[in-house]
């Protein structure tokens, strides 16, 4: 460990530097208080310091006193070094801000043993500054892609709104997810997916900008905050990201995996706050997954045709074109008529079956009756007739149009017959 003394006293300093040495450290060796102040200001000054109280310049207590001044996460411990036995000494040296005390003359065991409690308390404070580092970092960062989370993002989205206003520079917002994400975690996996999103970060990481930022929204969607010195620059950045999603399958522990992302991006306005920014940002996405997916667009764009809408018309047409034109126009003219419903086809009430006059039979004792006037395949007796008399089919008749059926019937002058 790098220790530094400050001790305008030639023996004593020699002897501090020897026992020091002799055990492992690295000593730092100064001669009065300013000359200790400045090495302490150092970047690489030393974590623990042995001062004196009484030297030329500043004295240890004066040291104590700015060395406190220094913002720092991992402040210096210093032992002060003083023939001043008294309480009230002790305290003044304490409160000026030392760690500890050591009176001269010292015991070479006591002084490696304070040494030694400071070595202690500096690697104590170097493991909770790096627990608290850590909290920090896992505050402020995705767990799984290890870019910013949802908050850090917002926060950092905040301040450079605020910088943007002072040098007059475009800010844009995109928000991407993965197309048809479920299917790949269905497919193959929620491991597989968690695969494909640090795939894409990576990818994406490694095509944007130094200082352009890339954060996790949430789930699949993620956050891309750029920089632009126009206006016109902000679509081709995004969409290149884009094409190198599509053209780069992400390698997972299933094999490659080919995706295609969507981008909804809106360029900062004057007075818009954070908040506004990415609503606008995730409508502008919620219109590009509309249209068809792997795309980008811009909010307030007017919307284009693509092939999704495309394909959709056609298969409408598709679906429409079982049934001939001249029908389709009929139904359409009945749909007028009738409110915008087709009209539904009337039901013809049944005819009765024609028995022709005995004059026209060819055979006596028969009647001709046409098949499709025959309901049921038989001709009942007519009851209504003089005496009941009737006829009646002795087979059924067949259903072919215009073919006659020999019906053996009663010479009742007078009969008819019913269908039923």
């Amino acid at each position: 460990m790098r220790i530094l003394i400050a001790d305008d006293d030639v023996t004593s300093r020699l002897v501090l530097a020897g026992v020091l040495t002799k055990h492992g450290n690295d000593v730092v060796v100064t001669v009065d208080g300013d000359e200790a102040w400045e090495a302490m200001q150092r970047p690489d000054a030393p974590r623990l310091a042995i001062l004196d109280w009484v030297m030329p310049g500043l004295a240890g207590v004066d040291v104590c006193h700015r060395a406190r001044t220094i913002q720092s996460d991992q402040p210096p411990y210093i032992i002060l070094l003083t023939s001043r036995g008294e309480k009230t000494d002790i305290v003044t040296g304490l409160e000026a801000g030392a760690d500890d005390y050591l009176a001269k003359p010292f015991d070479p065991g006591e002084l490696l043993a304070r040494v030694e409690v400071g070595r202690r308390m500096i690697e104590l404070q170097a493991r909770l500054a790096e627990a608290r580092d850590a909290l920090a970092h896992e505050a402020m960062h995705d767990p799984l892609t290890g870019v910013l989370n949802r908050r850090a993002f917002a926060i950092l989205l905040s301040r450079e709104i605020s910088r943007k206003k002072r040098h007059n520079n475009k800010l844009a917002v995109g928000i991407c997810d993965v197309d048809q994400f479920k299917q790949i975690n269905d497919t193959y996996g929620h491991q597989t997916g968690d695969d494909v999103l640090c795939g894409l970060v990576g990818l994406i990481q490694r095509n944007l900008r130094g200082h352009d930022v890339l954060g996790r929204h949430g789930g699949d969607e993620f956050m891309v905050l750029t920089e632009h010195a126009r206006e016109n620059d902000v679509g081709g950045v995004y969409e290149r990201l884009r094409a190198a999603v599509a053209a780069s399958p992400i390698p997972t522990g299933a094999g490659d995996i080919p995706i295609t992302i969507s981008f909804g991006v809106k360029i900062g306005a004057e007075g818009e706050t954070e908040s506004e920014l990415l609503e606008a940002a995730d409508r502008a996405l919620y219109r590009a997954k509309s249209n068809g997916r792997n795309q980008v667009r811009l909010a307030g764009e007017t919307d284009q045709p693509n092939n999704y809408t495309r394909t959709g018309a056609r298969s409408q047409g598709r679906c429409s074109t079982h049934s001939s034109a001249p029908r389709s126009r009929s139904v359409a003219r009945s749909a007028r008529h009738f409110g915008g419903r087709p009209a539904a086809r009337p039901v013809e009430p049944p005819r009765p079956p024609r028995i022709l006059s005995s004059a026209s039979v060819p055979f006596p004792g028969t009647a001709i009756v046409r098949a499709g006037d025959v309901h049921g395949g038989r001709v009942q007796r007519n009851r209504d007739g003089p005496g009941g008399g009737g006829a009646r089919i002795d087979r059924p008749a067949r259903r072919t149009r215009q073919a006659p059926v020999r019906v053996r019937a009663r010479p009742v002058r007078g009969a008819r017959a019913e269908g039923h």
